[in-house]
């Protein structure tokens, strides 16, 4: 449960999907974003947990493909999360670039572009049976869905 050492290729992967659409976003970014007035505690949770979680994907055999078992089906939802994540993304691309199009929900799933990632690798974790990505997935999720959901009532207020 704690898990095996060794380098993850799935991680890796899920790591790509997670890094190139924030890289293209860095250049597209919303209309009137800013970081400013975040909390501290949840913008802390959010950095400490994007490090854990790519420590955890890369550091971990466990997340490797292994013979079918009922446990792969955590791993065919993680990527399916991670594949709507890339959709997600893509119609923001396609979007006008508001603070709305960003914090937007997909398919029913509330700030999509924070939820869905923290999720997929949750349950990557599940899938490896791997304590430290699930612990390091929480985490994550306490801030950057903290944060997401921070903004998206503010911009509500502001409505």
């Amino acid at each position: 449960m704690l898990g095996h050492f060794g380098f993850s290729y799935i991680g890796l992967v899920y790591l790509l999907m997670l890094f190139v659409p924030n890289l293209l976003w860095i250049r597209h970014k919303p209309q009137g974003y800013s970081s400013a007035g975040e909390s501290r505690v949840l913008a802390f949770c959010e950095r400490a947990g994007e490090v854990c979680v790519c420590c955890a994907a890369l550091a971990f055999s466990d997340f490797n493909l292994k013979s079918w078992s009922c446990w792969s089906l955590f791993l065919l939802l993680s990527f399916l999360l991670m594949v709507l994540y890339e959709a997600w993304w893509i119609g923001y691309f396609k979007s006008e670039k508001t603070l709305q199009d960003f914090y937007r929900s997909f398919f029913g799933i509330p700030v999509a572009g924070a939820t869905l990632p923290v999720l997929a690798f949750f349950l990557l974790g599940v899938y490896g049976k791997n304590l430290w990505m699930m612990l390091a997935s929480l985490l994550l999720g306490v801030g950057h869905i903290g944060i997401h959901l921070q903004h998206r009532a503010q911009l509500e207020r502001q409505e």
